[in-house]
């Protein structure tokens, strides 16, 4: 199936990023949506910083950069969005039953040709699929923050997702710069997290435990094992609550092993989140 036009579900930390790199690497007509102005702003600035700050390190001209943000369209109505699209990405925030009620309501608005596809980092395809009337064409497209900068994307096979499904999703992937990697059967937390999150965990629970200091624990890890950054830094990026949802949806679906450890909730009751609070492991408000 070839894909024309491409809607995105959120405006947020991953969506803005899904729909600068479609329109930017992928050369795709892009709707972005959100609820609020407000979050359509935020997440039209966020692109317009990020594509400038490609533009000054010579990776794009002026004219690519206009030529990008032309094909951006920001949209608060959902019927409007995806009744043209080809291929539809939802990246609402890591909860099963919002992202379930949007599948649902997406079904009903979309031609029915239209691959939905999910940038969920944990939860079940399957699950998503079946609120909808064509589960064969719900897949995953979990990309990696920030989407503009990291390579990979895990395609997703949901229990009743086509083969055809899976082969678009991989040639959009492609077409927009991206490695993939196939998740043949949908287990929570597919590759990536599977391996990360318990491992974020175990690092959360030598800081709680007093084992060892914050930057010694990261040190470790960056110099023993050639990470980029440290674990703790890493969990400050991507947010212990998202953290604690991850190790939730590992424990209740896989195996009672990955349990959250009580510092990481503690980390999400005392609202210290990382960069989206301004604290966490790291103070961000300085930086």
């Amino acid at each position: 199936m070839e894909v024309r036009k491409i809607a995105v579900l959120g405006a947020g930390l991953m969506g803005h990023g899904i729909c600068q790199v479609a329109a930017q690497n992928g050369g795709y007509e892009v709707n972005m949506r959100d609820i609020e102005q407000r979050f359509l702003d935020s997440g039209m600035a966020m692109i317009k910083k990020s594509l400038q700050k490609f533009q000054s390190k010579g990776k794009l001209t002026e004219e690519q950069v206009a030529e990008t943000l032309k094909k951006i369209h920001p949209m608060l109505d959902l019927k409007e969005t995806v009744s043209e699209a080809d291929l539809i990405v939802e990246a609402a925030p890591e909860n099963a039953e919002l992202k379930k009620s949007i599948f649902k309501e997406v079904d009903t608005f979309a031609p029915p040709h239209a691959i939905i596809a999910s940038n969920t980092s944990s939860i079940s395809i399957t699950e998503l699929g079946s609120a909808t009337k064509r589960p064969e064409k719900i897949c995953g497209m979990h990309f990696f923050n920030p989407p503009q900068l990291m390579k990979l994307v895990e395609v997703v096979k949901g229990a009743k997702t086509s083969d055809e499904t899976i082969q678009t999703v991989l040639d959009v992937s492609h077409k927009m710069g991206k490695e993939t990697v196939l998740v043949k059967k949908d287990c929570p937390g597919f590759i990536v997290n599977r391996i990360l999150i318990p491992a974020l965990n175990e690092a959360a629970a030598l800081y709680w435990e007093g084992i060892a200091d914050r930057d010694d624990i990261d040190k470790a890890i960056k110099l023993g094992l050639n990470w980029p950054m440290g674990p703790l830094m890493l969990t400050d990026y991507i947010g212990s609550d998202t953290i604690l949802a991850i190790a939730n949806v590992l424990m209740k679906g896989i195996d009672p092993k990955f349990h959250p450890c009580p510092g990481l909730k503690q980390m999400v009751n005392a609202r210290l989140l990382g960069r989206k609070t301004g604290k966490g492991y790291y103070d961000w408000t300085q930086k």
